[in-house]
């Protein structure tokens, strides 16, 4: 459903207190953050910005049931390989949505996160295989956050790595990114550049222990009484967009803080 037929539903049926959860365990202005402002643009559309107290759940990248869940789909990964030479060889590379340089360079959080998640896993993982961080689904002419997936996998049948397992390590889901980019468009890539195996493993989609790590996220959000994390009232640096880092109707205050280049545009505010 839209976000207006949504919340007109949580309006008919009562709701008085909604959480805004956020399905990118990564935080970034470009997801999350955008995500979360087109909630709150919605609400005020359909007549609805004071009908519900909100709190937002903003990123998780370092929970420990996800990374769990995250540590068994390598190990899934991995055991598609037929050998254990072939697995104790296999490159694992975390592949994550890319961004523009233009969002990254004002201090947007997305790559620190997704380097928080990657270490967590490989942790878990004991550092027994070789890892790599690339980046996919670059659009456009501007400059995008490197290095491309796609140039990894061709570097690496260059330097004849024959065993490489591609991670999805901010996608939750299967959809066209993974089912068609990683499997079909860069599984044909691989073959032309001479990788044997290239494998990946699977998302998370309905993986019991994945749906075990969002209840207790949620529980634990619930149960701090906090309207967000403490980052999320940080904004970037470089920062542009006065709405950034608001919460509609929130349930408890927050400290919105713009840390501007320019000492002049500093605003400490509470919401």
């Amino acid at each position: 459903p839209t976000s207006e037929d949504a919340l007109n539903a949580m309006k008919a049926d009562g709701v008085k207190r909604a959480v805004a959860f956020t399905q990118y365990p990564q935080f970034s202005c470009a997801t999350t953050g955008s995500s979360l402002n087109e909630l709150w643009r919605a609400a005020r559309r359909v007549g609805l910005a004071d009908a519900f107290e909100w709190s937002v759940i903003d990123r998780w990248p370092t929970h420990p049931t996800f990374i769990e869940a995250m540590t068994e789909t390598v190990r899934e990964g991995l055991a598609q390989f037929e050998t254990q030479a072939e697995r104790d060889d296999a490159l694992i590379v975390f592949s994550a949505h890319s961004l523009p340089m233009s969002v990254v360079n004002r201090g947007d959080a997305y790559p620190a996160e997704v380097g928080a998640s990657t270490h967590e896993v490989m942790t878990r993982l004991g550092y027994k295989n070789q890892y790599l961080v690339a980046y996919q689904s670059e659009v456009g002419p501007v400059p995008w956050l490197g290095p491309s997936t796609e140039d990894v996998i061709e570097e690496l049948g260059a330097k004849k790595r024959k065993n490489v397992l591609i991670v999805p390590i901010a996608f939750t889901s299967d959809h066209i990114e993974t089912l068609h980019e990683l499997d079909i468009e860069y599984g044909e890539l691989a073959h032309e550049v001479g990788i044997d195996n290239y494998k990946r493993a699977p998302a998370l989609n309905g993986s019991e222990l994945f749906l075990d790590a969002l209840a207790e996220i949620v529980h634990e959000h619930l149960q701090s009484g906090e309207p967000c994390s403490l980052q999320y009232g940080l904004r970037c640096p470089g920062c542009v967009n006065p709405q950034c880092r608001n919460i509609l109707n929130p349930v408890a205050p927050f400290e919105r803080t713009n840390v501007s280049k320019s000492p002049k545009n500093r605003q400490y505010s509470a919401t």
